[in-house]
Order: C-alpha cells, then sequence, then structure tokens
C-alpha cells in the first residue's frame, strides 16, 4: 500500500512518520511519500521524519520529494496538511481581524475565511491529481486548517473522497483515559458537532459512562481541556465542550487577553519556527540527527507549552517531550490510520470524522459536513443519529453551519458579497459592517489568489 503526504515538509512531520511507521507493518503500508513544494523545510523535517520512520520500521521504503505528481501517482491514501502562504500570512489573518475588535484565530475566528480563500485553491489542485494519477479507490484526509470550511467546500466541488480530520477529539478523549487508567485507549465517545465546534453527549472509560463524573471531577480542570472552562457552563451544556468553543463561550475575554499579550500564537508560532528552521538550517541532518531532535524538541516544546495561553491566560503544566520509541495518540495521523484500519478489516466499528451529515443532526441538510462519531463500515461511512440536542447547542452547530455554507459559496462561485454574508453571520463577527471591512481587506491580501474574485 501506498501513502502519500502533501506538505510533509511541515513541522510536524516527525509525529505523522512516527505513527504510520508504527503501523506499517501490521497496516501493509509499503510506499510512503512526502511531498511539500518548499525544498528547505522538505530538507529538513522532511529528513528528520524520515530518519524517524527508519528507527521504526527500517524496511518502509520512505521517499522525500518537491513532485506532487511522483508522491501521489498510484497512492491508495493522501494526506493534506499544508499551510498555505506560510506562517506570516496567518499572523496577517488575525492581525486583520483583531484590528477590528474581532477575533481572529485561524479556524474559529474570522481569519478562517482568509486562510480558506488560499488553502482550497492549493487543494482542488492536489485534488484534481487525485483523480488523475492515484488509484480510483483513494481517500484523501484533510488536516488543513480552517478544517470546516475547507471540508465542506472540497465536498460542495464534488471531491466525495475527502474527509477531514482533527486530533482535537481523539486528544482529548486520551487524556480522559489517563486520568482514569493506564490505557491511553480505554475512552469512547459520542460527538456532534463541526470542526473545532462539537460536543461529547457521552464519553465511556472501558465501557462505562463517565460523561457526569468527569464534568464533576475537579481534577479533570487540571489535567485535561476542561481547564479552559467553567464547570457550572458543562452541567448547563449537559457536553463535554472541544475545547475550541472556549472562543465562544467565552469569546471577550478571549480577544481582551490577545490584545493585552505582547503576541498572538499566530505570531509566535511564526517566531518559534523561523528560530527553529534557522538553527536546523546549519546542520546536516543525515549526519547529526541527535542534534537536530534536540533543538526540535526544545522550540516545539516552547510552542506547546503556549498552547492557547495567549486567549485563555493558562498555560500547560507538563513538560512536552517527544519520545520517539514510546506508543501515543498519533495525532492527526492517528484518526487517518484508525480509518485504514477498520477498513482494511472488512468489520465495522466507530471513530471520530468529518463527514457528510445524512440526517444524523436533525435540522442541518444532509450534505452539511459534520463532525461526528462515525460507523466505517464495508458499505462506507455512517454517522450515528443523535437524538434529543440541546436547542442551546444546536443553535451555535446551525448559525456557524450557515456560515461555512456561505464560505464555501464564496470561495466556488468567487463571490465577494457571499464572503460579507458569510461573515455577517459568523457569531465572531455579528456585524455587516466589520465583514465587509474584513473582506475588502483580505481580498487585498490574498489577491494573488482572488484576483478573479467580484
Amino acid at each position: 500500500m501506498k501513502l502519500a503526504v502533501i506538505g510533509g515538509g511541515g513541522v510536524r512531520s516527525m509525529f505523522l512518520a512516527k505513527s504510520i511507521a508504527a503501523k506499517a507493518e501490521v497496516l501493509k503500508i509499503d510506499k510512503l511519500v512526502f511531498m511539500d513544494n518548499d525544498e528547505t523545510k522538505l530538507n529538513i523535517y522532511g529528513k528528520m521524519a524520515k530518519h524517524v520512520a527508519f528507527l521504526l520500521c527500517p524496511q518502509l521504503d520512505f521517499e522525500i520529494t518537491s513532485d506532487a505528481v511522483l508522491a501521489i501517482e498510484g497512492a491508495d491514501y493522501v494526506i493534506t496538511t499544508i499551510r498555505e502562504g506560510g506562517d506570516d500570512m496567518r499572523v496577517a489573518d488575525e492581525r486583520i481581524a483583531l484590528s477590528h475588535g474581532v477575533l481572529g484565530q485561524e479556524t474559529t475566528g474570522a481569519a478562517g475565511l482568509s486562510f480558506a480563500m488560499r488553502s482550497v485553491k492549493a487543494l482542488t489542485t492536489y485534488c484534481e491529481m487525485v483523480k488523475k494519477y492515484a488509484k480510483p479507490s483513494c481517500k484523501v484526509f484533510n488536516f488543513t486548517n480552517p478544517a470546516g470550511v475547507v471540508s465542506q467546500t472540497l465536498r460542495d466541488l464534488g471531491y466525495d473522497f475527502t474527509y477531514g480530520i482533527c486530533d482535537a477529539p481523539s486528544g482529548m478523549l486520551r487524556s480522559f483515559a489517563l486520568l482514569y487508567t493506564d490505557d491511553e485507549t480505554a475512552a469512547k465517545g459520542e460527538i456532534y458537532g463541526l470542526n473545532h465546534l462539537s460536543y461529547f453527549s457521552s464519553v465511556t472509560i472501558n465501557g462505562k459512562e463517565m460523561l457526569e463524573e468527569l464534568i464533576d471531577n475537579d481534577e479533570a480542570y487540571e489535567l485535561t481541556d476542561l481547564r479552559y472552562f467553567e464547570k457550572k457552563l458543562l452541567k448547563e451544556r449537559h457536553s463535554i465542550l472541544n475545547e475550541y468553543l472556549y472562543y465562544f463561550y467565552y469569546r471577550e475575554k478571549a480577544l481582551s487577553n490577545i490584545l493585552s499579550a505582547e503576541k498572538t500564537r499566530g505570531e509566535l508560532i511564526a517566531e518559534y519556527n523561523r528560530n527553529m528552521t534557522a538553527e536546523l538550517s546549519k546542520l546536516d541532518i543525515d549526519k547529526d540527527f541527535d542534534k537536530a531532535f534536540e533543538i526540535f524538541e526544545h522550540w516545539y516544546g516552547e510552542r506547546e507549552a503556549n498552547y492557547m495561553a495567549a486567549e485563555t491566560g493558562i498555560k500547560r503544566k507538563n513538560p512536552w517531550r517527544f519520545n520517539i520509541y514510546e506508543k501515543d495518540s498519533g495525532g492527526y495521523a492517528g484518526v487517518a490510520l484508525k480509518f485504514i484500519e477498520i477498513a482494511q478489516s472488512g468489520k465495522t466499528d466507530s471513530m471520530i470524522l468529518c463527514t457528510a451529515n445524512e440526517g444524523a443532526i436533525e435540522g442541518l441538510r444532509n450534505d452539511d459536513i459534520v463532525e461526528i462519531t462515525c460507523d466505517i463500515t464495508p458499505e462506507g461511512v455512517i454517522p450515528h443519529k443523535i437524538k434529543n440536542i440541546d436547542e442551546q447547542n444546536f443553535e451555535l452547530i446551525r448559525r456557524v453551519k450557515i456560515y461555512e455554507r456561505l464560505a464555501s459559496k464564496a470561495i466556488r462561485e468567487k463571490s465577494k458579497q457571499s464572503a460579507v454574508e458569510a461573515l455577517t453571520l459568523h457569531p465572531l463577527v455579528n456585524s455587516y459592517s466589520i465583514a465587509t471591512q474584513l473582506i475588502d481587506e483580505y481580498l487585498e491580501l490574498n489577491k494573488e489568489y482572488t484576483s478573479d474574485w467580484r
């Protein structure tokens, strides 16, 4: 089996390589190609990924390349994880929103639409290559942000072989499992909503329902991403919330914290990545991997320690380490690999995925892309039907889904009007005048990608 990664020169490439290599033999993955059009980063982070994969699975045929056709040709599965425009464009996206008193945040906030203007244009090129060069049954797992808008737009464009993946829900389940057991796989969840806007209606650990227990457990607010919420809120919502819902339920706090911080998260990441890449570029990765790994662990550890810190004022307490040989949840690669594992088994099993609603959440359209617990079956992906959804939870989901539909329409039809309508309805913008100004500035920022918009 051949698996291709588009965006294989990203700073998280080692994590992806570790996850794939650890399961390559079981899943019969014998060919792995990491592709990136940034050859500098490919020759740093791609080479580090290749080294990690060799340590875990020496027999795996691992290739790095800047040739997308070479990567995709004959592929059974493709993972897309790109940052079109680079870190500096993310910073600009978010700063433009903040200048209007609006949360930027590249996936949940207004900046996501700007990022999607760039992401979709690049991803459609790769999807066309998949249609032409990959195996006819090839599936594409998209991790490129904003995954909700991107996944909706790709499906609306007819690329029904694409699925959105995110490691936030699985990461949260892992933290719940480790709170009570030594088995990181012990927790299962029923989740519904949209990417970065989803609610757990059930969490079981070793088969026992634990939702209410988790909400009541003070330790969970110290050791898991429940740290961003008040217990009272979770009790009122009768759910455990995806961490990104912090931006909706604590909007004014998030905005105030970001504006008060010296740097946004995007600016911090750009700085960490810039410093890390500068140091690593002085090394021969093949000859001095250990030194390169030490540099990587330092800078990525800084990044993880400051995750959502500017927005919430809360820093993660546990020091970050990357153990090549230690079993972990696999991150977003783990989500893709779970799908492959179930599909290969020929049996039915469940997982969390971004896919078409198909009646699972009543009140949304069948073709709306939702983040939901699904059954992966030999016949296809079947989302679990959700009953008795809290009306307040549903109203937020519905409102953001309308935004995503309009954002998809704007990108597909190159329509400024639809883009303005999208941001006007977005709960974190909620203003026609601000939406109009934002779209004018985002179209100017992205003019290389949006010169034909009207």
